[in-house]
């Protein structure tokens, strides 16, 4: 049976609810979004056919500010997904206190398909459909899977245009130029890795050394694993879509694998010696090949689930070795999955919590934009440590308080600030 992400969002708000009461009209507020949002997109192509995509934004609730949330252009997209995601958004906002509601939503698009000028002309069709609904005190969309800084700026031109006067504060993400925020890239790698060595303190875990493999070599997993080998981790394992490479001393230099991967396209021939990458350096590093999927059952301490979501399932849950989840991708477990997981004694470091980093500095951002304020990288990273870090507490005490898991416990956290509202 296909599991349905705004199921598996209920039920874990359900979950929660095992342990504390809200007011009745909260949650129904958090069961039934304020709106959803349909749009089809008739766009002419470069060889003058038109096709037609379809657009979604939900906006879940707004009750601590603003919908905030990112748009992702992905053939993946629905407006099941979208809602889960949304939902997800209003969480992650309350359990690290910053003041938005939450959104989601995006395009079914491969854009790989489409040319540039293809892309832009989709996304300003998309504000053209969108902009009486989003705006810097209404709905501040953000990048996602398959959207990045160029798309936000295109965002903040059709936007800007269509209102008559600039307004950077519509969206986060942005570049530099364009009134993005110092640390925005390695925000949600960088907070996940803030997050998993506060739990580990907290639970008075040396993890020094402790060996770590991450599914996903995007811009998360690319930071995630840089901070993560800064801080003292082994990072021995590193997937993407496409496959990935294990080294079970260890990469010495994360960076240099990102110049590979982007280089030969893949990351199966970035066995590096000495500054040189190449495959017949895979029997000196004693590394092997492994799927996307193996990633997730290597013999290492700690798993990160760090691509899209759905990567932990019923089938793979009881081959997964790691004693540590690290929930980098939103909604990477399933329910069953998860459930198998708690049996066998797993600590999970739900989503909710580890990869807010990146609407943290989003806030940040605009914050600074509404406030024409701009930020030094080390303001901004030491704020983002300081929320991760209190937030992070909260959620490890709720979980000794109420004798629950971490999920359980981050949802706990979000719903006592969400029902003082």
């Amino acid at each position: 049976m296909k599991d349905n992400p705004w199921e598996r969002a209920i039920n874990q708000l359900n979950n929660a609810l095992g342990y504390i009461e809200i007011d009745d009209v909260l949650y129904q507020r958090l069961i039934h979004p304020d709106r959803t949002i349909e749009v089809s997109l008739p766009l002419k192509l470069d060889n003058g056919k038109v096709k037609t995509f379809r657009g979604y934004r939900v906006q879940h609730n707004n009750l601590r500010g603003p919908y905030k949330g990112g748009l992702r252009f992905h053939e993946g997209v629905d407006l099941d997904e979208a809602k889960a995601l949304s939902f997800w958004m209003s969480m992650k906002n309350a359990v690290v206190n910053i003041p938005f509601g939450g959104g989601k939503g995006g395009i079914s698009v491969d854009p790989k398909k489409l040319s540039e000028k293809e892309l832009e002309n989709l996304t300003r069709l998309f504000v053209n459909k969108l902009f009486e609904v989003i705006g810097p005190q209404k709905d501040v969309p953000a990048p996602d899977v398959n959207t990045n800084p160029i798309i936000m700026a295109w965002i903040v031109d059709e936007y800007s245009k269509l209102i008559g006067r600039k307004s950077p504060a519509v969206v986060t993400g942005k570049p530099i130029e364009n009134g993005g925020s110092e640390g925005r890239v390695a925000a949600t790698g960088l907070g996940g890795v803030f997050s998993l060595v506060q739990i580990f303190k907290l639970m008075g875990v040396n993890y020094k050394g402790m060996t770590v493999a991450i599914q996903g070599f995007g811009n998360v997993g690319m930071f995630l694993a840089k901070y993560l080998h800064e801080d003292g981790f082994k990072v021995v394992a590193l997937a993407d879509s496409q496959g990935g490479i294990y080294q079970k001393n260890g990469f010495g230099d994360i960076e240099i694998i990102e110049v590979c991967k982007k280089e030969k396209g893949k990351l199966s021939e970035c066995y590096c010696v000495g500054g040189v990458c190449d495959i017949t350096n895979r029997d000196k590093l004693e590394g092997k090949d492994i799927t996307p999927e193996e990633v997730l059952e290597l013999p290492v301490d700690i798993v990160i689930p760090a691509a899209l979501g759905n990567s932990i399932t019923q089938k793979n849950a009881s081959e997964i070795k790691a004693k540590y989840i690290l929930e980098m991708a939103n909604g990477p477990t399933l329910i069953d999955a998860e459930k198998t997981l708690d049996k066998k004694g797993k600590v999970i470091i739900p989503d909710i919590l580890a990869n807010t980093g990146g609407v943290i500095v989003s806030y940040f951002e605009w914050y600074q934009n509404v406030h024409k304020e701009k930020w030094e990288k080390e303001v901004v990273l030491k704020k983002l440590k300081e929320k991760i870090n209190k937030a992070t507490k909260e959620v490890f005490e709720n979980s000794k308080k109420y004798d629950t898991t971490f999920r359980n416990a981050a949802y706990i956290t979000a719903l006592k600030r969400l029902q003082k509202i």
